[in-house]
């Protein structure tokens, strides 16, 4: 439990069990708002909401659905985000004051409290500062190693999952995403592939040279029942079974394929990264690369974008240290 005993609390009487309150689900603040996000998103922005409310109420209640939010004003919000930021990152601080000014509006909408309150909290501004995004990208070598690591695997697994580390290298897939597109929106005649991204946005890309080649071995294989594009498959017998794969099963597959082709671990979000650096590093106008990733902002492909770094790299190369190693 962080620190909080310089914060304001929103009622005085915290830890007496007076702070809890009890809303119908249809008129509580919080689960309206969390109620429209994805799975994930859900997951993840209520954790982030049951550690306002621990700071809000000085860790009597950690419990979002069962927070006061009518109560909180501008001063509250305030303390919230000195809190935050003296623990977490800029752009963790900020996610988490994105979603306090959702709930705060929520709050509003639902007749709970006037539209003066909430465009108070509303004007609580960001934490300052930039993050570099967590992860790594996967080199040309290493996304060899492991397409060459499927075509040894002679099941269809290997078929499978060239596919998918295809996709996520050459037209950078979200993992939500990747368990999420059916056969349909796959068109085999022009290689364009649609997908549903974040906020129900559709975006189209295009599948080419090895991803075209590894997606229709694994269409061979799978056939053509409607249904998923990707499919779990039977260790027993190899069969494909039809049912969507999950987001773990995907996570589970690359780890499994890194460990055999002797590549360092990643995540399906680092070849998502792979795919946005190496279009940038290309030369690709990053206005398209930004509507090929499925972002809503420029900004934030921009933050994928190593060029600077080779940059730095090469003007720190410029500097000579005179030093003889003692050993050769």
């Amino acid at each position: 439990m962080m620190n909080t005993k310089n914060t304001l609390a929103i009622l005085e009487s915290a830890g007496n069990g007076e702070l809890a309150i009890q809303q119908r689900l249809d008129q509580n603040p919080a689960a309206v708002y969390l109620a429209g996000l994805t799975f994930r998103a859900r997951r993840v922005q209520r954790n982030a909401l049951n550690r306002i409310a621990g700071i809000l109420t000085n860790g009597a209640l950690n419990d979002c659905l069962a927070t006061p939010w009518a109560k909180v004003e501008y001063q509250h919000a305030q303390a919230i985000r000195s809190v935050l930021i003296e623990h977490y990152k800029a752009a963790s601080t900020n996610r988490m004051l994105s979603a306090l000014r959702e709930v705060l509006r929520h709050t509003w909408l639902l007749g709970q409290i006037p539209a003066e309150q909430y465009l108070r909290v509303a004007q609580v501004k960001n934490a300052g500062g930039e993050t570099i995004p967590a992860g790594r990208e996967l080199t040309t070598g290493e996304i060899a190693a492991l397409m060459a690591g499927c075509e040894k695997d002679l099941g269809n697994a290997g078929v499978r999952d060239a596919a998918i580390i295809a996709l996520g290298a050459v037209v950078g897939l979200r993992r939500d995403e990747m368990v999420n597109i059916d056969l349909a929106d796959y068109d085999q005649h022009t290689d364009l592939l649609k997908v549903l991204g974040k906020g129900n946005k559709e975006r189209t890309t295009y599948l080419t040279n090895g991803a075209r080649m590894a997606m229709r071995d694994w269409l061979a294989i799978r056939g053509s029942e409607p249904g998923p594009l990707f499919m779990p498959i039977s260790y027993g017998n190899d069969k494909v079974l039809n049912r969507r794969m999950t987001n773990q099963a995907v996570y589970n597959l690359l780890q499994k394929r890194a460990k055999l082709a002797g590549v360092k671990a990643f995540s399906p979000h680092d070849l998502r990264r792979t795919f946005i650096s190496n279009l940038l590093a290309a030369g690709a106008d990053i206005a398209t690369v930004s509507k090929m990733a499925g972002h809503s902002n420029v900004n934030t492909t921009a933050r994928y974008d190593r060029r600077p770094e080779e940059s730095k790299r090469k003007a720190a190369e410029l500097l000579f240290i005179p030093y003889t190693p003692r050993t050769g």
